[in-house]
């Protein structure tokens, strides 16, 4: 009796249910996590975008739910993005979520040799790729009365980081772009919100730590674990939860702000 009631409770708790999401960076740690969690939480349907078309034929094998398309895409060309957008309207109907969550992390340089065409490159996925994202999203979040736009920024979005100019300077531009669209898409009833994980165990960390020193990530990953409180790495699962959060009904009056996951890395 008691095990059924659980269900029933756990059943009727579905906090997306019947919303279609869109995750960028969709072929990644976060973002496969984050569409588990979707899934598991009653999402309609996912459309998982990303550069990589082997990864994302991996992650939908695995997700194995057919719930989930997918859409290969550079986020950073404005023709790519609008198909991407376009193509989730035309499969859903709708776009209830729009989770920008694809980044790249550049080198590890300092400022006075880091290349040019790698700043050029982290900022067009980071900052452009979220701004074109939501200047073709919104207008389909609009048409289904509002919705919820979710940015993975970054600690480096909060301070500096010495031999990481494109990436902290791009984690701090997604503060501004979510700070104007909040404003923008509040008379639509779609809500803008940025995330801001610490140091996170999956593969971008593994190529910063190897970038911070050449066959000693594992010293590296050691030395930014003293630096957090709570003396760990967040796990995927983690950010994908405060995403379900931030997509869901239960932050409908939360619009416009930074929220930080990190173990108390910022303090």
């Amino acid at each position: 009796m008691g095990g059924s009631f659980g269900f029933i409770q756990r059943q009727s708790a579905m906090e997306i249910k019947g919303k279609y999401a869109i995750i960028t960076g969709g072929a990644g740690g976060i973002g496969e996590a984050t569409a588990k969690r979707f899934l598991e939480e009653g999402a309609a349907g996912i459309l998982l975008v990303d550069l990589n078309k082997e990864n994302l034929r991996r992650v939908s094998q695995e997700l194995t739910d057919e719930r989930v398309i997918t859409f290969a895409a550079d986020i950073s060309k404005s023709e790519e993005v609008k198909a991407y957008t376009d193509y989730a309207k035309e499969k859903f109907g709708q776009i209830d979520i729009l989770f920008l969550n694809a980044g790249y992390e550049g080198v590890v340089k300092p400022l006075t040799e880091y290349p040019e065409d790698i700043f050029d490159q982290v900022l067009a996925v980071n900052v452009k790729g979220v701004w074109l994202g939501m200047k073709y999203g919104f207008p389909h979040l609009q048409n289904s009365g509002g919705g919820s736009v979710i940015i993975t920024s970054s600690v480096a979005g909060l301070r500096g980081t010495a031999q990481m100019m494109a990436y902290t300077s791009s984690k701090h531009a997604t503060i501004g772009a979510m700070k104007v669209a909040a404003l923008e898409g509040a008379p639509h009833k779609i809500r803008v919100n940025s995330i801001h994980p610490s140091p996170v165990d999956n593969r971008m960390m593994r190529s910063l730590e190897e970038g911070f020193a050449p066959g000693a990530g594992a010293e590296v990953k050691s030395g930014f674990e003293k630096m957090i409180p709570l003396g760990r790495y967040a796990k995927n699962e983690e950010i994908a939860d405060l995403a379900l959060f931030l997509a869901s009904d239960r932050s409908r009056f939360i619009t416009g702000a930074v929220h930080v996951i990190d173990g108390g890395f910022c303090v």
